[in-house]
């Protein structure tokens, strides 16, 4: 093993945030208004029932989101050996991801004034930033190649693939 670690714990936010937080408040806002209305006006029971789900994936959308999101990342590890890459993740479920270093179709690196980054292998779909931790349903058809994500001195841990990957061919 030559590296391991995991990423960033806690609450953050994610460039998908600039958009996410806008809509989930305009979603929340109205879905709660909506709610409130026809409570408040002794609306139908049907009315009333048929603002609930809107009202919940608001509230997701709004704060529950961050927290599963956390969550997930807290039950994520990531390991470098010699010739493998591994990422362990899964919030019910433990999934074991395994690449070899040899074979690795590129790698991509971002990195914040801080040392912390994301290494991504593979390539992702264009869109696939807008839906990072965001852990909405369906959001999984924007292929978002496996990575290492917000962790800290990435570009050691960079540096280090590299020299196996020169080491290896």
């Amino acid at each position: 093993m030559i590296w391991s670690g995991q990423p960033q714990k806690g609450l953050m936010l994610r460039p998908s945030d600039a958009l996410m937080i806008p809509f989930s408040l305009f979603w929340g806002g109205f879905a709660i208004f909506w709610e409130f209305s026809v409570l408040s006006a002794s609306g139908s029971f049907f009315f009333a029932l048929w603002g609930v789900p809107f009202v919940l994936v608001g509230l997701y959308m709004i704060f529950g989101r961050f927290f599963l999101d956390s969550a997930k990342r807290s039950k994520t590890f990531y390991a470098l050996t010699n010739e493998r890459v591994i990422i362990i993740s899964g919030l019910f479920n433990q999934n074991t991801m395994t690449l070899d270093i040899k074979k690795l179709p590129e790698m991509n690196i971002s990195t914040k004034n801080n040392g912390k980054g994301t290494i991504t292998f593979g390539p992702s779909h264009p869109m696939a930033w807008m839906y990072s931790g965001s852990s909405f349903p369906t959001m999984g058809r924007y292929n978002i190649a496996p990575s290492f994500d917000m962790i800290d001195d990435a570009k050691t841990v960079f540096q280090h693939i590299k020299r196996l990957q020169r080491e290896g061919s």
